[in-house]
Parts: C-alpha cells; sequence; structure tokens
C-alpha cells in the first residue's frame, strides 16, 4: 500500500526547504521589515520639519502684519503699489514684490466671509479679482474666526490641494487668511520616498547574497556531516568530518563530538568483528580438539565391539580410551573455567600470602621434576626491607594462575632447565609475581598469539603434552578478574619470563572485576 504524499504548505509566500534559504528569507524579512519602519520614521520626521518650517513662516508674517497694524485699506495700497512697481518692470524688485501676494496666497475676507479684490487698478477700480486657488483655500477654512483665534496654522484640503493656514484678525476687524500650499512638501516627502525604495533595495539584494554566502560557508561541516554521514552508511567506517575553518563554536563541538562518537562506533564493530573471528576460530578449534579423541574412542570401541582385538590389545585400547575420555574432560574443564570468566564470576576476594603459594606450587613441580633446579626469590621477613603486603584475590583462582604457569614451564621446557620464581612489592600497592625459565623462548610472533585459545607453539608436540593451548588463555582471564596484569618477555633461546602482577589488599576490597 502506497503512503499518502506529503501535503505541500500552502500560502503564497514560498518555503524553501533548505536551512540556507530560509535563514536568508528570515534576514531578508526582519530587514525588510527594519527598512519599513525607518521610511515610516523619516518621512514622518522630515515632514514634521517642513510643515514646522512652513507654520513659521506663517507666524513670521502674521506676527509682522500684527506689529505694523496694517489694515485692509493698506494692504490694498500695497498691493497697487506692487502693480504699479510691475507694471514699468524696471525693476526686478518690484515685481518679486507683486509676485510675493500670488505665492503665499493672502486671501482677506469681507464681513461676510466671502474673498474681496485686494489690489486696485490705475484708475482706482479694483484690479487683479481673487483667483480660483485663493477661492478654493478661503471656501477650505471651515470657521476663520476661530482659526485667528486660535493663532495655530492648520491643514486644509480642497480637491487634490492641501494648504497649511493661519488666519489674522486686522485691526478694522477682517480677517486675513494666509496659506502656504503643501505641494512642495509633498513633492519631496515622494522624492524621498523613492530614494529610500531604490536604497531599500538595494540593501535587501545585498543582504540576501551576503546571506546566502554566509549561509553556505557556515553550514559547510553540515554538509560534510552529511557526506560524512553518507559514505559511513556506505560502509566506509573511516571517514571522518574535517576540521572547517568557517564553522562556528556549536558547528565545531558538534563535529568533534560526530569525530568521537564515530571513532567509538567503528572501534566497536571493530571489536565485535574480532570477537566474531575469535569466536568462530574458537569453535573451529574446540571442535577440532574434541573430534581427535573421539575418533579414538569411538574407533577403540568399534574394534572392541566386534571382537578385533586380540586379549592383550583390550587392556590397551581401554587404557587409550580411559586417556581420550581424561583429555576431552580436562578440555571441557578448562572451556566452562574459561567461560566461566566471561561471565563475570563473582570471586571470593580476600587477603591472599602469595608466596605462601608460590612455595605451594614449587614443592608440587618439585615432586613431579625433582631433577629441576627451582630457585625461589622470596621477601625474607629481615628488618630493612619493607614488608611484602597481601595480594586482594580469590585463592583458588590464583593457585589455577600459578599452577598453570608452573605447567607451562613443566611441559615445554627440558626437565633439568632451571627455573627461577619471585615476589616482590612494587609501588606498596601492587605485588609482583615473575617466572623465568631458561627453555627455549618464544619468537615475536608466536609471543603475541601466547594467550590465543587453543594456540600452541608448538603443535606436533600436542599429542605428548595433552594440552590444547588453554592454559595461558586462563592465566590472563584470571588476572584481568584480579584487576591485574600480565606480560612476557621472551626471545628465542633465551627463556621465558611471565610477570604477574596483582592489587594488593587495602582496608577497604577492591570492586569484583567488571
Amino acid at each position: 500500500m502506497k503512503g499518502h504524499p506529503r501535503p505541500r504548505p500552502c500560502g503564497f509566500w514560498p518555503r524553501p526547504r533548505s536551512l540556507r534559504g530560509r535563514f536568508t528569507i528570515a534576514n531578508v524579512l526582519f530587514l525588510a521589515v527594519g527598512l519599513v519602519l525607518a521610511a515610516a520614521a523619516s518621512i514622518a520626521a522630515t515632514d514634521m520639519v517642513l510643515v514646522g518650517q512652513i507654520d513659521d513662516s506663517l507666524k513670521s508674517s502674521n506676527s509682522a502684519l500684527g506689529r505694523v497694524g496694517v489694515g485692509t485699506g493698506g494692504m490694498r495700497q500695497l498691493c497697487t503699489l506692487a502693480n504699479l512697481l510691475q507694471v514699468g518692470k524696471a525693476d526686478k524688485a518690484g515685481s518679486s514684490v507683486a509676485d510675493a501676494f500670488q505665492q503665499d496666497l493672502f486671501v482677506v475676507l469681507d464681513r461676510h466671509g466671502k474673498p474681496a479684490a485686494m489690489c486696485k487698478g490705475q484708475g482706482g477700480e479694483l484690479g487683479k479679482p481673487v483667483s480660483a486657488d485663493q477661492h478654493r483655500m478661503a471656501d477650505a477654512v471651515p470657521d476663520p474666526a476661530r482659526l485667528a483665534g486660535s493663532g495655530k496654522a492648520s491643514t486644509v484640503r480642497s480637491g487634490m490641494t492641501e494648504y497649511r493656514v493661519m488666519a489674522t484678525r486686522l485691526p478694522d476687524g477682517t480677517l486675513l487668511v494666509h496659506g502656504i500650499r503643501l505641494s512642495g512638501v509633498k513633492h519631496a516627502l515622494g522624492k524621498l520616498l523613492i530614494w529610500e525604495a531604490a536604497a531599500g533595495a538595494v540593501l535587501l539584494a545585498l543582504l540576501a547574497t551576503g546571506s546566502l554566502t554566509a549561509a553556505r560557508r557556515r553550514l559547510s561541516p553540515l554538509e560534510d556531516m552529511v557526506a560524512t554521514a553518507t559514505a559511513i552508511a556506505e560502509g566506509d567506517l573511516s571517514r571522518r568530518i574535517p576540521r572547517s575553518r568557517h564553522g562556528s563554536e556549536e558547528v565545531e563541538q558538534l563535529s568533534a563530538s560526530f569525530n568521537t562518537m564515530l571513532q567509538q562506533i567503528e572501534s566497536a564493530l571493530t571489536d565485535s568483528e574480532q570477537a566474531t573471528a575469535r569466536l568462530r576460530r574458537f569453535l573451529a578449534d574446540a571442535s577440532h580438539e574434541l573430534r581427535t579423541p573421539l575418533a579414538s574412542v569411538r574407533g577403540y570401541l568399534q574394534l572392541y565391539e566386534k571382537g578385533m582385538l586380540a586379549a592383550d590389545e583390550k587392556e590397551r585400547a581401554l587404557s587409550r580410551v580411559s586417556a581420550e575420555a581424561l583429555r576431552m574432560s580436562r578440555l571441557v574443564d578448562e572451556l566452562l573455567a574459561l567461560a566461566r570468566l566471561e561471565d563475570r564470576p563473582a570471586l571470593a576476594f580476600a587477603p591472599v600470602d602469595l608466596v605462601a603459594l608460590v612455595r605451594d606450587a614449587a614443592a608440587d613441580l618439585a615432586a613431579q621434576q625433582p631433577e629441576r633446579p627451582v630457585e625461589l626469590l622470596l621477601p625474607d621477613g629481615s628488618p630493612d626491607r619493607a614488608p611484602l603486603p597481601a595480594v586482594h584475590g580469590d585463592e583458588a583462582g590464583l593457585r589455577q594462575v600459578i599452577g598453570n604457569l608452573l605447567s607451562n614451564v613443566r611441559v615445554h621446557t627440558p626437565a633439568d632447565s632451571p627455573l627461577t620464581l619471585e615476589v616482590a612489592a612494587e609501588g606498596g600497592s601492587r605485588v609482583r609475581l615473575r617466572v623465568t625459565d631458561t627453555g627455549p623462548g618464544l619468537a615475536t610472533a608466536e609471543a603475541e598469539r601466547v594467550f590465543d585459545r587453543f594456540y600452541r607453539a608448538a603443535p606436533a608436540r600436542a599429542g605428548d603434552t595433552g594440552g590444547a593451548g588453554l592454559g595461558m588463555s586462563i592465566v590472563q582471564a584470571l588476572v584481568q578478574a584480579h584487576h591485574g596484569t600480565v606480560e612476557l618477555v621472551t626471545e628465542p633461546g633465551c627463556g621465558l619470563t611471565v610477570l604477574v602482577t596483582l592489587p594488593a589488599h587495602a582496608e577497604q576490597p577492591l570492586p569484583a572485576a567488571p
């Protein structure tokens, strides 16, 4: 059954799947909002400044009229004088004086509130009637008398045109409305808005480009992680995340943790593969070791059952069957011992006198091989020497360690070759056991495999010695269970030295081996 397709996100704005795209869009949106707010603030401030300047100009003009005390007649005389100066055009300044009345839009309101003409012609008649623009401004003022009483400027609108106006009551009681168009302010604000929009678009484009570039550089370690994970999934366990020069501290910490995890995973898989290989080799060796005695036992029994053995051969056949059964029993016991050691056995830890165990083992070896010279280098208890601390361990396990080491010497070295056993303190917290023989020794490759199960340096002698190559494996497992170490020092023709270091007993016993 096919799964339902993943629904696409709804909405107008695109939602990129990459982290770079999302970072870029977020940065651009934040900057765009900031630019809009900044533009609105700047436009509002500019509008306030320009309108404030217009208000100051209006207030200054009205204040001047109030101080001079000019009435309606005076205003008309000034306008007539300006016209006379303009007619001659001999003086440009006169023209500008006349134009001032048209630029600032002075409107005189009669008693009925209607605009009245200000200037007179050459014959004395009223000339230059009120313009349409002045009419519109006067009509846009809702209450001129109230505006004059307030003494403040106000914005009025007539159609699409806005005016900033103030009203002043002249000494004769008439009202003078003085206004200035705001089209210049709007034009200036429009240009400012265009410039800000262009600058904002350029800034947004630069930010988008810079964000994409920076995000690509900063997130490159994440892409390396993806590539590394893909390579590991394909089987390349040695692949690691390279160190990036552009990554942040958090990304570098993640890369280091990821590499540490990969190292542990690789080590665990390598250990697992090695353990599996050892298990397969162990099963193969165990099957081989058990197959030989089983085949011998089965063969002798078949001969015995078929009556194919003479009377004098029956006793020898039974003795061989008994020897092979004993060999299989010893092999099974050693395998069980190794299995228990691997299963974290609960050893009975207590103070153990290692010197006494060495003496007992040396006595047993002397009984088996009386012709072998054995030298014991043990603490003699003299007052000038520090006393040897007791070993923290399991007595039965330590006896088996010493027994296996001496059995190895007894089987693989000539019966008359000397043997040295030494017990000494090491640093006050450890006890060292040294077993040195003068046998043929081992090569480097052989010494590296001494502790492997079923390994025998002289396989041809296995039938004579009866060993299965598990003695040294048991020694290593028991020493590790006692939190100790075992080492070999050997060369071909120079004998073999086994160094076993065990923890000394303290008032607080050490925990059991993991």
